[in-house]
C-alpha cells in the first residue's frame, strides 16, 4: 500500500466520524424541540429521518472506500 492511500485512509476515518456528530447533534435537536413542541412530531421526525440517511449514507460510502484501499 502506498503512503497515499495511508493518507487516504486517514481521511476516510475523519469522514467516518463526522457523520456520527452529526446524528448525535441531531438527535439532541430533535429531541429538545419534541419537548418543546409535541404535537409537531410528525414534521419533525421526517425531516429527522432525511438527515439521519444522508448522514448515514456519508459514512458508509465512506467506510467501502476504506475497505476497498485495504483489499487491494
Amino acid at each position: 500500500m502506498s503512503q497515499y492511500a495511508v493518507v487516504l485512509v486517514g481521511v476516510m476515518i475523519i469522514a467516518v466520524l463526522g457523520p456520527a456528530i452529526v446524528i448525535a447533534v441531531v438527535g439532541f435537536a430533535t429531541i429538545k424541540a419534541l419537548g418543546r413542541n409535541p404535537s409537531a412530531a410528525p414534521k419533525i421526525f421526517t425531516g429527522v429521518i432525511l438527515m439521519l440517511v444522508f448522514a448515514e449514507a456519508t459514512s458508509v460510502i465512506a467506510l467501502l472506500v476504506i475497505f476497498q484501499l485495504f483489499g487491494q
